[in-house]
């Protein structure tokens, strides 16, 4: 492991450490090995042991598909401003129906309807900055 140089009352020793475990050391001095007990505290390791807890089982009921039930939210995919409006509350469209136009990241992108139904609330205008995430129309 690590050899070292002691002079102990002007004599000369040359020290190899072969093993250390617990508190015994393994040295080889001048070609003699000796065990030694070492008594000072030996350090442990700082890494700390991580240990999981067992993740239980899913019931049936939380494998189920939910089906949503209610308005769909449109949201805004990204940080914009709302250029045209193409529905108003009360329309009736189809999936795929064009709904908005908005600015974002200077390109004009069109929101489409996720699936077929009617205008419950508009919650922008033209006009209106809108934050990525922020609920722009509800379909019912």
């Amino acid at each position: 492991m690590k050899k070292f140089k002691f002079t102990i009352q002007g004599n000369s020793y040359d020290v190899e450490l072969l093993d250390f475990e617990d508190n015994i050391a393994k040295v080889e001095v001048n070609g003699t090995k000796y065990d030694v007990e070492v008594h000072k505290e030996v350090k442990q390791a700082k890494t700390p042991v991580f240990v999981r807890q067992p993740v239980p089982s899913p019931t049936r009921s939380e494998t189920k598909i939910k089906k949503s039930i209610g308005a769909t939210q449109i949201k805004a995919p990204l940080p914009g401003n709302i250029m045209q409006v193409f529905v108003k509350a009360g329309d009736i469209v189809k999936k795929g129906d064009k709904l908005l136009m908005y600015e974002a990241m200077k390109m004009e992108n069109n929101i489409l309807a996720e699936k077929d139904g009617q205008i419950t609330s508009l919650k922008v205008q033209v006009g209106d900055s809108v934050l990525e995430g922020d609920l722009l129309i509800e379909i019912s």
